[in-house]
């Protein structure tokens, strides 16, 4: 019989699984909007304030952000909101925090064709 060490492993503990597909969420969010080129490692440190290295690493899947950064990411990124809404849950969020901007839109369009209006241009209704 062995003694025991006092080392134990872990199987598949659930909170690593949610650190492992928070990071993975983020890398997928990160690549999909940004890609994988330097580029993207400059963009990511503007956003944010991180060194190059701590971008390099968020991109490349390695680390995932905390905190402050992972807020400033969600506030430059729409993947990064998403992913983060989706990972919480709360996918559908996504539907209400993008009224204003379709709002904003529609009053823009209603706009021009205001404006089209003014300027004589007949609009057509029906097929």
């Amino acid at each position: 019989m062995f003694p025991k060490t006092g080392n134990t492993f872990r199987n598949g503990s659930t909170k690593e699984n949610v650190q492992i597909e928070y990071r993975d969420a983020v890398l997928r969010a990160l690549t999909s909007e940004l890609g994988g080129t330097h580029q993207a490692t400059k963009t990511a440190m503007r956003w944010t304030g991180v060194s190059e290295r701590t971008a390099r690493n968020r991109i490349s899947g390695t680390h995932a952000p905390a905190g402050e950064h992972l807020v400033e990411l969600m506030r430059n990124s729409d993947a990064v909101f998403l992913a983060v809404l989706s990972l919480a849950g709360r996918g559908e969020a996504h539907v209400f925090a993008s009224l204003d901007v379709v709002r904003a839109e529609l009053e823009t369009m209603l706009k021009v064709i205001g404006a089209l209006q003014e300027q004589g241009y007949p609009l057509r209704t029906g097929n």
